[in-house]
């Protein structure tokens, strides 16, 4: 699913409703201006490579990755539709997981504007919703 023309901005909240699938490996949402230059790459990881059980963050920039960080805490479960909720100023994102945890990842983008919203892999987007 891809979105290009929505607007998430500094004070919005995101809250995103996803399903897993069942063999679900990964599956990887993606906020920024488009598919070159993405702010926020958000990749919970049940078993990929040789990532298990790992949250996944990174962002491009002129369609060049930066350095991922990993996250341990994964309060995600194939098969099991689950929430969290996104919000974001010029420096973080901030990620409120489905176990009610809260994680940061650096704005690297440094924006307070955001139209492109992406979501790929083995999951399916059950709602969305910013206000």
């Amino acid at each position: 699913m891809r979105v290009s023309n929505m607007t998430f901005k500094e004070g919005h909240e995101f809250k995103v409703r996803v399903k897993p699938n069942e063999d679900s490996n990964s599956f990887a949402i993606n906020i920024g201006h488009d598919a070159e230059n993405i702010a926020m790459h958000f990749n919970p990881r049940f078993e990929c490579g040789s990532d298990e059980n790992t949250i996944v963050y990174n962002s491009v920039s002129g369609g060049s990755w930066g350095d991922e960080l990993r996250e341990s805490n994964f309060p995600f479960q194939r098969g099991e539709e689950c929430k969290f909720y996104i919000n974001f100023n010029n420096e973080q994102f901030f990620i409120k997981l489905p176990d009610g945890s809260m994680i940061s990842f650096p704005n690297r983008l440094g924006d307070v504007k955001y139209k492109f919203f992406d979501v790929s892999g083995d999951a399916r987007i059950v709602g969305i919703k910013i206000k």
